[in-house]
């Protein structure tokens, strides 16, 4: 009987981003900035009037106007500190800002299958997790923050015409050239910006693949031609470098030219009012202070360029937050189950998105063709959830695996052992059949009550955490200090960890590895969360004869209580398995027993091609006769390991 569905019965809907979105977690600091910039800029709209009746009294000759002269120092610091309050609001609330944005697009990611997140280049992935999360974030403040930017120049142009509306007229005069230069600021602002922002991209992502393959390139020798490979952008950056400081630089000029002249008509203006006796000098005084705070609508740009890149920013955003996380029915896996594995007609055919490469040099083209762009609509960014190409990479697999067996998975490079390990752990969704763990389907189970059944070990294992003891730890639950020290043993790494300067406790970055250590940490790891089914994708090519013997002798003796798949390269992981799946092309060529499948003498080709047991294979070939097909007794393969 299956289980009662539980938690969540369909997926969450798609979190869109946006400046309403963030603004809702922090509202009470969003709207204490609001106050506060509000409040700054009414203190310097009421300061101008206060200075203009306090010289009228001044030069009035009558008392000296101690109540008018208390009124602007008491303006001037409810403005000071207005200011320095909402300075102290942006840069906190927009740290919370960032950081819950980060949180929450890294969660999307987590969430989504691996082959929809991992659709981005890496470099480009860690980049918009980064820079572009705290671009985006700081719209809310910028948004509010802005308050004061709009209602200084508005409430000054309002406190001309009390004044005088000659003089106020004489402002709007110019008032259309300046709106006419923040629009064209702010547009090519923002397509500068987001050119940019791909340029970074394409840089980060190139990075990325060089530290990832450091070892390769120092021993090609080709340290040079990467640097300049990854170097190459730069001069696209440096294009859109100089657009964006172009636009700032032409705005400035601008608006040093058209302000200074919207002062100077103002103060003639008023200069002839106060002549004809329509104003006083105190008027005139708080003429040219309100004249100030109006071409003060310049400081706008300012603001408008930092949303400009927060829209920017938010765009490379968006196709990570709506990417949907895995879909199931809220059902979890039967308690108590052996971990019987049954795959139904499953298929799997490639993305049509391009690679990490094919996707960095393609943005690096395109940002050649833009550079020489001074505007224009820019490409919008490629959806993530792309469409299949029909190239397949599993085709119509049929199997069923008993529960507490052993499956070795066997193939050529390329014939999809990597793409069936993934399938049965969940890690990728079929886009045929179905994959079903004790009867229920894998899809149906909640991600959070299926993963802590399921034990991954990898040929490049990462290494989370700060010590030795927190990386076997980590997994879906922290694995405790008795499991830590069992999965170790049973990994032969207890050995190695014991010689460290502090044991369990050194830190990952006092301990060097190498990638045989490396795969033992990982295969630990397996061991200390153990689960129903155990999946070792290629975690044992590391490893030498001996510790691999070892670690097979770990792995039967899960016989029994737990399924284990083992994507298998040399013939002794395959000789020691119940079962063997051979794949070529996507497709199952075969299963049984690897003394079944001994005797075609394809199947014996798949293993010459490893070399590490290819002498091992020719030597029992002559052993067993050149044309006599008997198999290779797993007996005389154990006997030869334990030697």
């Amino acid at each position: 009987m299956r289980p009662k569905p539980r938690l969540r019965l369909r997926p969450r809907p798609p979190a869109p981003s946006g400046v309403r979105r963030l603004a809702r977690r922090h509202p009470g600091a969003l709207l204490a900035l609001f106050l506060c910039s509000t409040g700054g800029a009414l203190a310097a709209l009421a300061l101008p009037a206060a200075l203009g009746h306090t010289v009228d009294g001044l030069v009035g000759g009558g008392p000296v106007p101690w109540a008018g002269l208390l009124l602007c120092a008491v303006l001037t610091l409810a403005e000071t500190g207005f200011d320095a309050g909402a300075a102290v609001l942006t840069t906190s609330t927009g740290a919370r800002l960032t950081a819950h944005l980060r949180t929450r697009t890294t969660a999307r990611v987590l969430a989504a299958e691996p082959r929809r997140a991992l659709a981005v280049p890496t470099g480009d992935l860690t980049a918009r997790l980064t820079a572009r999360t705290a671009d985006a974030a700081t719209a809310p403040v910028t948004a509010a923050g802005a308050v004061a930017g709009v209602l200084l120049p508005l409430g000054a142009i309002v406190g001309l015409f009390v004044i005088d509306p000659w003089t106020a007229a004489a402002f709007l005069l110019g008032t259309p050239l300046l709106v006419a230069l923040l629009h064209t600021f702010t547009r090519r602002t923002a397509d500068a910006g987001a050119d940019y922002q791909r340029a970074q991209s394409v840089i980060a992502h190139r990075l990325t693949e060089a530290l990832d393959g450091a070892d390769t390139i120092r021993a090609a020798r080709t340290g040079a031609r990467e640097y300049r490979r990854i170097l190459e952008p730069l001069a696209t950056l440096a294009d859109h470098g100089r657009r964006t400081w172009t636009v700032y630089g032409r705005a400035a000029g601008q608006s040093a030219l058209l302000l200074p002249l919207l002062m100077l008509l103002v103060l003639a203006v008023g200069g002839l009012r106060l002549h004809t006796g329509a104003i006083g000098v105190g008027d005139l005084v708080a003429a040219s202070r309100y004249a100030a705070l109006a071409v003060g609508i310049g400081s706008l740009t300012g603001a408008l360029g930092a949303l400009a890149r927060s829209r920017a920013a938010a765009r490379t955003l968006d196709p990570l937050l709506t990417l949907d996380p895995l879909p199931h029915e809220g059902l979890g896996p039967v308690p108590g189950g052996p971990g019987h594995l049954e795959l139904r007609d499953v298929g799997v055919v490639r993305d049509g998105k391009p690679d990490g490469k094919q996707h960095g040099e393609q943005e690096g083209k395109r940002q050649g063709k833009q550079s020489g762009k001074q505007g224009g609509k820019q490409d919008a960014e490629p959806p993530l959830n792309s469409e299949p190409d029909g190239k397949p990479l599993l085709t119509g697999v049929h199997l069923t695996v008993p529960g507490g067996t052993s499956l070795a998975v066997v193939g050529r490079s390329g014939s999809g052992k990597s793409v069936f390990a993934a399938v049965v752990g969940r890690l990728l969704d079929p886009d045929t059949g179905t994959v079903l763990l004790d009867g229920v389907p894998l899809t149906a189970m909640d991600p959070a009550l299926l993963r802590p059944e399921i034990a991954y070990a990898f040929a490049r294992p990462a290494l989370p955490g700060t010590t030795v003891e927190d990386t076997i730890a980590f997994g879906p639950w922290t694995a405790g200090p008795a499991a830590v020290r069992e999965g170790a043993r049973a990994a032969r790494a207890d050995g190695f960890v014991g010689l460290l300067p502090y044991g369990y406790a050194t830190p990952l970055t006092d301990a060097p590895f190498s990638g045989g250590e490396r795969q033992r940490l990982g295969l630990a790891r397996a061991f200390a969360h153990p689960g129903r089914l155990l999946i070792l994708d290629d975690a044992l090519s590391g490893l030498d004869t001996v510790t691999e013997h070892h670690v097979r002798r770990a792995l039967d003796e899960r016989a029994g209580r737990s399924t284990r798949v083992i994507v298998a390269h040399r013939l002794s992981s395959a000789a020691r398995a119940d079962q063997v799946l051979w794949l070529e092309d996507g497709r199952v060529r075969a299963t049984g027993p690897h003394e079944e499948l001994w005797a075609d003498p394809e199947y014996r080709a798949v293993f010459r091609t490893e070399t590490g047991e290819a002498e091992g294979m020719a030597e029992a070939e002559e052993r067993a006769g050149a044309g006599a097909g008997t198999a290779l007794p797993r007996a005389r393969t154990e006997e030869v390991e334990a030697r």
